[in-house]
């Protein structure tokens, strides 16, 4: 069965740097767009960042503009999320997830989650002094 695995979480003091990855079992991850989604305690699901599938177009939210870069290694058919400047309020579980071309569409703020049919188990991040 498909699924995608997201590393790289860890425990970093605020201002400090983290670089998740993604990658993926029983798919071809340069097929698809990528999106990294966030959960912190006691918060909903929010996307964070997109890729499409030729690594030409990307997508940030607001809140993570000029800290976070989204890119593709197709050598090692990953995505990676560069992290910087963190802040206690980006703690939380990421996950990485894949979704089938829909048109021009590849980020969450033009898809929902729904739409993203393989999900990762996800990778805690913890920003604490």
């Amino acid at each position: 069965q498909s699924h995608l695995v997201e590393s790289g979480g860890g425990l970093v003091q605020p201002g400090g740097s983290l670089r998740l990855s993604c990658s993926a079992s029983g798919l071809n991850l340069d097929d698809y767009a990528i999106a990294w989604f966030r959960q912190g305690s006691g918060k909903e699901r929010e996307g964070v960042s997109a890729i499409n599938s030729d690594g030409g177009r990307t997508e940030y939210v607001e809140f993570v503009k000029g800290r976070v870069a989204i890119a593709r290694d197709f050598a090692m058919h990953t995505v990676n999320l560069q992290m910087n400047d963190l802040k206690p309020d980006d703690s939380g579980t990421y996950y990485c997830a894949a979704a089938h071309k829909h048109g021009q569409k590849f980020g969450p703020s033009e898809l929902p989650p729904a739409v993203y049919a393989v999900w990762g188990q996800g990778t805690q991040v913890t920003v604490s002094s």
